[in-house]
């Protein structure tokens, strides 16, 4: 399978001065169980990240926290030099304990290390997008992120870092960064079953600001995962491939980052998230939202 950016499905986004595909890839899978430590298969995982560039896609999230430092190193091997049109985007605000925990990071001193960390690991001398992780494991927390996120705006200003983010965040706290430094993504949980940040999502559609939704197919109840195998079934395709193709039709703001450790589902990933709705499928597949 051969494809180009912009016949990817959903097509470009401009993420501030950055050109991206609306369909990325997220590495988080690359690192072993509880992404802890090396992935299973060292060849495997590089050959998923380099059929990624294949396909056409310029879109590549990651964390240092992801290994932790596991999945930053697979990116370096496998595609350092970076392609000029490609993006590589972390996060940073939580790191890993030895439990497998996400204990939150968001001190100054933790942010710097967190920055130097990504650049050293990923051989870059500036990170495209950062993002400032919020809340913890289970979900977001209200609060303040000033002290945090003005840390990382001075770090802007150094020109270690091209664009921000906020990520695991409630509505409050993504106005609050964007009126510290300008904001180009938000990356949170979202899907047909929940949907709590329609408003937020339509807001920031309204100022070109991108929503990138992880778990694509998470937090669903039984009669919801039911519903929307029903509704793959008849379309003769997956659920994971209409939850994307939902997604991508959802609002032109939305970029996808589903992550996969196969070449195989990746290739499966790109073409079910091409998949056609109709108006009557969008209707049906939106009341599982409202389904328990």
């Amino acid at each position: 399978m051969s494809t180009t950016s912009s016949s990817l499905p959903g097509g470009t986004w401009a993420l501030g001065d950055m050109t991206v595909t609306r369909f990325g890839y997220g590495a988080m899978q690359l690192a072993g169980p509880g992404v802890m430590g090396p992935p299973a298969d060292r060849d495997a995982a590089l050959a998923v990240l380099r059929e990624a560039i294949d396909l056409g896609i310029t879109h590549i999230d990651t964390a240092y926290a992801y290994g932790p430092r596991i999945t930053n190193e697979l990116i370096r091997e496998a595609l350092h030099p970076y392609p000029g049109s490609l993006h590589v985007v972390t996060k940073v605000g939580a790191t890993r304990d030895e439990q497998g925990g996400w204990p939150p990071a968001r001190e100054p001193d933790q942010l710097r290390r967190a920055i130097d960390e990504n650049l050293e690991s990923l051989g870059l001398d500036t990170l495209d997008l950062v993002y400032l992780r919020l809340g913890d494991a289970a979900g977001r927390r209200p609060g303040s992120l000033s002290r945090a996120f003005e840390t990382l705006a001075e770090l802007r200003q150094q020109g270690l870092i091209r664009h921000l983010g906020v990520s695991n965040a409630t509505a409050e706290q993504v106005w609050e960064a964007h009126a510290i430094a300008p904001i180009v993504s938000v990356q949170n949980m979202y899907n047909l079953a929940y949907r709590d940040d329609d408003e937020l999502i339509d807001r920031l559609a309204a100022e070109n600001i991108a929503y990138v939704p992880f778990f694509p197919l998470g937090g669903f109840s039984p009669l919801q995962s039911e519903a929307l195998s029903a509704v793959a079934a008849r379309l003769n395709a997956t659920p994971i491939s209409v939850a994307l193709a939902w997604l991508l039709r959802r609002s032109p703001n939305i970029l996808l980052i589903p992550g996969t450790s196969s070449v195989r589902h990746l290739r499966e990933n790109v073409a079910g998230a091409g998949l056609s709705l109709s108006d009557e499928d969008v209707a049906e597949l939106e009341k599982i939202s409202g389904q328990a």
